[in-house]
């Protein structure tokens, strides 16, 4: 099947004016964006998508995770649908273009297939996976998980907010829960464009990154209990301190992914301290340890020397300890004939273009396992993201969206 000819562009002006429109759905207080997943900013955000789908032509489908996969049909009725895939929720204080650029970047390339007349034998499919931040439902990514099989709905449905609040009710209560089973789906291939949410691209002045492989994770929930006391009249040799046990964690944490470089990172980032009062030693922490690599091997080291670590500490300091895995995935090898395709398109085009590991987990992490899937990344400024200061330059969406359109235009086979 022949590559689409090179002059043909999407509508960039059209993409950026959906990315700013998008945005008025659940704004920061900083010039980015809350729309956290099952709120009300979601709802409206996702109903904006639904209503610019069908006016594009598409047809509607949601599942019973909120999965929303809007259908531009091919000739082929046989043929299976590519699948252009990201999310619309952010984090509590993201920004305007962490996912929903891949979402719109997808319904512009549906828009200018409409303009230019392209039929294609495969269907094209744009989908909204739900909860892709885990910011307000640990885990990450957990409505592809369900999809793929990772997790149970019944696991998915059962997560809570910090507030208590299910998942699964939260769902129903913003009216998305659809009537597909999650999973029945089947995929030709599955095309994710996203900012690359680091500062690799833009410090090598490349315009696209095509993704090889991904980070593989752990995120660990340590819980240390010990003892509420006041701060002032606890002798220090008596106290049972859960926050100092917590900072020596940090500091271990920092320390062995250190000790694995390269291509290891951690941190401690959620941290919930108890009772969180400015003259109490806190007698409960509960905090959640990142740990990334791309070398299945050093992740699972670096999961076994936290564990260790932690319990040493607790020891130590004469602390309860507990710790549960709350989000996982395997570092990810994208499909080698996709990984082709993107940088053949990029070539076509006249992109600058590198070889680049995804250092975050995305819905195609998980897809990957059970669809040829590949990804796309564009710089973003300074490297910038999950921050209401996120930024990207209007022609670097335009360039990672043309190379998009032409993958997806020649693994749906352009029908002359």
């Amino acid at each position: 099947m022949p590559a689409p000819g090179e002059n043909l562009r999407i509508d960039s002006a059209r993409l950026w004016d959906s990315l700013m429109e998008m945005a008025k759905a659940g704004p920061g207080v900083a010039g980015g964006n809350n729309r956290q997943t099952l709120t009300d900013a979601d709802a409206e955000g996702r109903a904006l998508f639904r209503d610019w789908c069908q006016a594009a032509g598409c047809t509607m489908g949601v599942d019973t995770m909120g999965n929303m996969f809007a259908t531009r049909p091919g000739t082929d009725p046989d043929a299976l649908p590519v699948y252009i895939g990201s999310h619309l929720d952010t984090q509590p204080t993201g920004g305007k273009f962490d996912g929903v650029l891949g979402v719109l970047a997808g319904l512009e390339v549906i828009r200018s297939m409409n303009d230019l007349g392209i039929r294609t034998r495969h269907p094209v499919v744009v989908t909204n996976w739900t909860n892709e931040e885990g910011a307000r439902f640990a885990p990450a990514m957990l409505a592809s998980g369900v999809f793929a099989g990772v997790h149970t709905q019944d696991y998915a449905y059962a997560r809570t907010d910090l507030d208590g609040k299910r998942f699964g009710d939260e769902l129903a209560r913003i009216g998305w829960v659809g009537d597909e089973t999650v999973g029945a789906r089947r995929m030709h291939a599955m095309f994710e464009l996203h900012i690359e949410q680091g500062p690799i691209l833009e410090a090598e002045g490349r315009d696209i990154g095509v993704v090889t492989h991904g980070q593989g994770l752990w995120w660990l929930e340590i819980t240390l209990t010990g003892k509420d006391a006041h701060t002032g009249s606890t002798p220090m040799k008596m106290r049972v301190n859960a926050g100092l046990g917590m900072a020596r964690i940090t500091e271990r944490v920092h320390q062995i992914a250190m000790s694995h470089q390269p291509d290891a990172v951690g941190a401690v980032g959620q941290v919930n301290v108890f009772p969180n009062s400015r003259n109490v030693i806190p007698g409960k922490v509960v905090f959640t340890v990142d740990i990334r690599s791309p070398d299945q091997a050093k992740l699972d080291a670096m999961r076994a020397e936290v564990e260790r670590a932690a319990h040493a500490v607790a020891a130590e300091l004469g602390l309860g300890c507990e710790i549960e895995a709350v989000g996982h995935f395997d570092p990810v090898t994208f499909d080698p004939g996709l990984v082709t395709v993107v940088r053949a398109a990029a070539e076509r085009l006249g992109f600058s273009h590198m070889d680049i590991v995804s250092g975050a987990g995305h819905d195609a992490c998980w897809i990957n396992r059970v669809a040829p899937t590949v990804m796309i990344m564009c710089p973003c400024k300074d490297g910038l993201s999950h921050n209401e200061a996120e930024d990207i330059l209007p022609q670097w969406a335009a360039a990672g969206t043309d190379v998009l359109f032409h993958a997806v235009l020649e693994t749906a086979q352009v029908v002359s």
